[in-house]
């Protein structure tokens, strides 16, 4: 199997066919930031803060509909759900140019994320099938680095679209998008999970599979971590157009604002795929969390002085986003690690309480929104200190892999809980 895998897909092409699957996700939130108040003016919504629905809806049907996806493709291996969700995806967002109101559009994005679900878990499972360790890590950087190059260019595109013709455009890009991708999935991808693998669909099976996942401190731990770091980073995504328009005036250049964040997560992932075999996730993720925290902190003690220049602002922010590229991918490599044999159900699992958990905790973030940046930076700062605190328990209270066990490995076996 592995060497047919090899034969037909190579590791860069395999590399930027899983980083363009999950690039559909940042896709349909980020490319419709900049058409959110004309979505607003033509639907009806006069709350901006309303507005933010559309992104929190797409994030709640996609956290929703990963517990399902995560069992089918144990069941049923990686390309059939793949492909009947990407579908879904492209039905759901070609139907959303023709939402009469508002609400039946909220629905329409309810159940494109869900289709977006598939993406989210299989993806990640796929990546799990192939590798491992540090090597894991290290493919799943350069999968994230690619991944960023769709928030960097997604609100220009939008933009781009805005300037030619209406936001209905927007979803049409979506589906034809999506469409092309899903062909190439179609035509290059291999099924990576062998039939002799597959867990069979019981409510036993399944419960056994979210009791590993569950029961696995370290796994559970670092999932957890990363759903408090995504909490904060769709915070400030939901109130990112309201803060770089509404209080920095930086208009028509909103795009360029925040594909510069982009950009720097982008090139965080790419240095650490290059230091990770070497230095360990731990030792990266730990220190990141810390400079994430840290200069959150630094932020929100600059925006309740109400003294928080753009030109102060933006640095800060730069630094954070920085330290959330090396978080996010090890951390995500580290829940994953111990759950081989359950990939599929582990990606569910921590795609659901990532998924969930981040658009709960960032619609809440992005509803307190008052005119400073006190509510977004509050939201990092707070989530932070909550991923920190994951990190110590699933490392018994220490931090960079102190310790000989942890110093010469980061995989963690199955069993220990």
């Amino acid at each position: 199997m592995s060497d047919h895998f090899t034969r037909v897909l190579s590791r860069p092409e395999f590399i930027a066919l899983m980083a363009a699957l999950m690039a559909l996700n940042a896709l349909a939130i980020d490319v419709m930031l900049p058409a959110l108040p004309y979505m607003g003016e033509a639907l009806a919504v006069t709350s901006e803060n309303e507005r933010q629905y559309v992104v929190s809806a797409y994030m709640l049907g996609m956290g929703i509909a990963v517990l399902a996806f995560g069992p089918l493709t144990d069941r049923f291996g990686r390309r059939g759900p793949l492909l009947v969700g990407m579908g879904i995806y492209i039905l759901a967002a070609i139907a959303a140019i023709f939402a009469p109101t508002f609400g039946v559009l909220l629905v329409l994005r309810f159940i494109q994320g869900a289709g977006a679900a598939s993406v989210r878990v299989i993806a990640t499972a796929v990546v799990r099938d192939r590798y491992s360790g540090r090597e894991m890590a290290e493919v799943m950087s350069l999968t994230f680095m690619v991944f960023m190059a769709i928030p960097i260019i997604a609100p220009g595109i939008g933009q781009v679209i805005l300037i030619f013709g209406e936001w209905h455009y927007i979803f049409l890009f979506m589906g034809l998008l999506a469409a092309a991708f899903w062909a190439w999935t179609f035509v290059r991808l291999p099924e990576t999970l062998p039939v002799d693998q597959r867990r069979p669909l019981s409510i036993k099976a399944v419960l056994d599979g979210f009791r590993l996942v569950f029961t696995n401190r370290v796994a559970i731990s670092y999932g957890m971590a990363g759903t408090f770091l995504f909490g904060a980073l769709f915070g400030f995504i939901s109130s990112s157009q309201q803060i770089y328009v509404d209080i920095y005036g930086l208009g028509i250049w909103f795009p360029a604002a925040f594909a510069a964040m982009a950009g720097l997560m982008a090139i965080s992932s790419f240095t650490n795929s290059k230091i990770v075999r070497r230095l360990g996730m731990r030792r990266l993720s730990h220190g990141a969390m810390l400079s994430f925290t840290i200069v959150s902190g630094i932020w929100l003690a600059f925006a309740l002085s109400g003294f928080l220049p753009l030109w102060l602002f933006f640095p800060l922010l730069a630094i954070i986003m920085f330290s959330f590229g090396w978080a996010a991918s090890n951390m995500n490599s580290l829940s994953m690690e111990p759950l081989g044999a359950v990939a599929g159900t582990a990606a569910a699992v921590f795609g659901f309480i990532q998924t969930v958990g981040g658009a709960l905790i960032g619609s809440y973030t992005g509803q307190h929104f008052n005119g400073t940046t006190v509510p977004a930076a509050t939201g990092y700062v707070v989530m932070g200190v909550l991923a920190l605190i994951c990190i110590l328990i699933a490392e018994k209270g220490r931090l960079f892999g102190v310790g000989e066990k942890y110093a010469h490995a980061d995989a963690v076996p199955v069993g220990e809980h």
